[in-house]
C-alpha cells in the first residue's frame, strides 16, 4: 500500500507539472508564495522576493511582498495610489504586466508620474483588504486608495487549518478537490448562485464585517484627506444575463449610502457579446483573462483618474470636469 501511495504521489506530481489544474495551482500558491501575517485580521501576506510559476505565468513578489515592481515607502513627486483587492487584483492566471492595475498605471504615466502599488492577494476579503491598508498600505502615504471589489469578498476571514501541511501532497489536493466538487453538486443548497447570494443575507458575518470594514476604511481615509474609491467587478460566468444583480444592487446601494465613490462594471461587461469563456483564464477557472483585465482597465480608467490630476492634465486625459463635480456632490449628499 505504501509503495502504491508513493507511486501515486510521484505520478500526480509529474502530471500536475505538465497539466494546469486549478486546485493544485492554488495549493502551490499557498505553499510557495504565502506566509502567515502577524495581524490576524490580515491572515496572510506574500513572502518577500518569492518566485513561482503558477497557472502558466511567472509570479514574482517585491521586497515588500507585492506582485508589483519595487516601491519605497518614502514618496517622490509621483501621484501615489494604493490598490486593494483579492486574487483578481493580484492577477491570478495572467502575467503581472497584463493586470488591470498595471495597465492603468501605464496609461496614467503617459501623462504624468503615477505610482500604483498593487497590494492584492489571493483569498482576501474586504476586511483583510482594509487591514492591509492599516497594516502596511498607509506607510506609502498615498493620495488615493482604490479597492477592486468582487462578489466573494463578503466571505468570512478564513482560519488557517492545522492540516495545511497536507496541501503539499498532490494526491491529497487532487482527490480532495474532486470529492468536494461531488459533495457540492449533490447539495442543492450549495449551488453556485445560491452560495454567493447567501453570503449577503443581512445576518451573515462576512457581509457584516465587510460593511464595518468599508466604513472604518472610509473614516480613516477621510481623516487623512486621502481619496477612496471602489470598483465593483462582476462575476464572469454569465455577464449578459447576470444572476447576481440583487447582490450587486445591495452592495452598490450600501456604498452610495455611505458616501463612498463607487463604479459598478456590470453594464460595461453586459455589452460583451463573445463567448464568456474568453474572459476566463482557464476552462475550470473564471478569474479574469488578459482580455477581461484590459476591459476592466478601459472601463475604470476615467473613474480612477477623477481627482487624481490637475485640471490641465484632466483635459489631456479627456476627463469631464462635470463628472468630478457630480461625484463630489453625491459624496457630500451621502455624508
Amino acid at each position: 500500500m505504501l509503495i502504491f501511495l508513493v507511486l501515486l504521489e510521484v505520478t500526480l506530481q509529474i502530471y500536475t507539472r505538465v497539466s494546469i489544474y486549478y486546485d493544485v495551482e492554488m495549493a502551490r500558491y499557498a505553499n510557495e508564495i504565502k506566509v502567515s501575517a502577524d495581524n490576524p485580521k490580515v491572515g496572510h501576506y506574500h513572502q518577500p522576493n518569492a518566485e513561482a510559476y503558477l497557472m502558466g505565468t511567472e509570479f514574482k513578489t517585491s521586497s515588500h511582498g507585492w506582485r508589483d515592481q519595487e516601491y519605497d515607502y518614502e514618496r517622490n513627486d509621483a501621484y501615489r495610489v494604493v490598490v486593494l483587492g483579492d486574487s483578481l487584483t493580484v492577477g491570478w492566471g495572467v502575467e503581472q504586466w497584463e493586470t488591470y492595475e498595471h495597465l492603468l498605471e501605464e496609461r496614467f504615466n503617459e501623462v504624468r508620474p503615477v505610482e500604483m502599488i498593487n497590494t492584492g492577494n489571493g483569498n482576501y476579503n474586504t476586511e483583510q483588504q482594509a487591514n492591509v491598508y492599516f497594516d502596511k498600505g498607509a506607510s506609502y502615504s498615498p493620495d488615493k486608495v482604490v479597492m477592486f471589489y468582487f462578489i466573494n469578498d463578503a466571505e468570512v476571514t478564513p482560519k488557517q487549518s492545522e492540516y495545511q501541511w497536507l496541501a503539499y501532497s498532490r494526491a491529497v489536493t487532487f482527490f480532495w478537490s474532486r470529492l468536494r466538487g461531488l459533495f457540492t453538486r449533490s447539495d442543492q443548497g450549495q449551488t453556485f448562485e445560491g452560495f454567493y447570494s447567501a453570503l449577503y443575507a443581512d445576518d451573515q458575518p462576512g457581509w457584516v464585517a465587510s460593511q464595518a470594514a468599508f466604513i472604518e476604511l472610509r473614516d480613516v481615509l477621510n481623516e487623512k484627506g486621502v481619496e477612496f474609491q471602489v470598483v465593483m467587478i462582476p462575476e464572469l460566468h454569465n455577464v449578459q444575463d447576470y444572476p447576481f444583480n440583487d447582490v450587486y444592487d445591495k452592495v452598490y446601494g450600501f456604498l452610495q449610502s455611505e458616501g463612498i465613490d463607487t463604479l459598478d462594471l456590470r453594464t460595461d461587461f453586459a455589452t460583451y457579446t463573445g463567448n464568456p469563456v474568453n474572459l476566463w483564464v482557464a476552462l475550470d477557472d473564471a478569474h479574469p483573462s488578459a482580455l477581461a483585465h484590459q476591459m476592466i482597465a478601459d472601463a475604470s480608467y476615467d473613474f480612477v483618474a477623477k481627482g487624481m490630476l490637475n485640471t490641465e492634465v484632466d483635459d489631456e486625459l479627456g476627463i469631464d470636469a462635470s463628472l468630478e463635480a457630480e461625484a463630489a456632490s453625491s459624496t457630500k449628499q451621502g455624508e
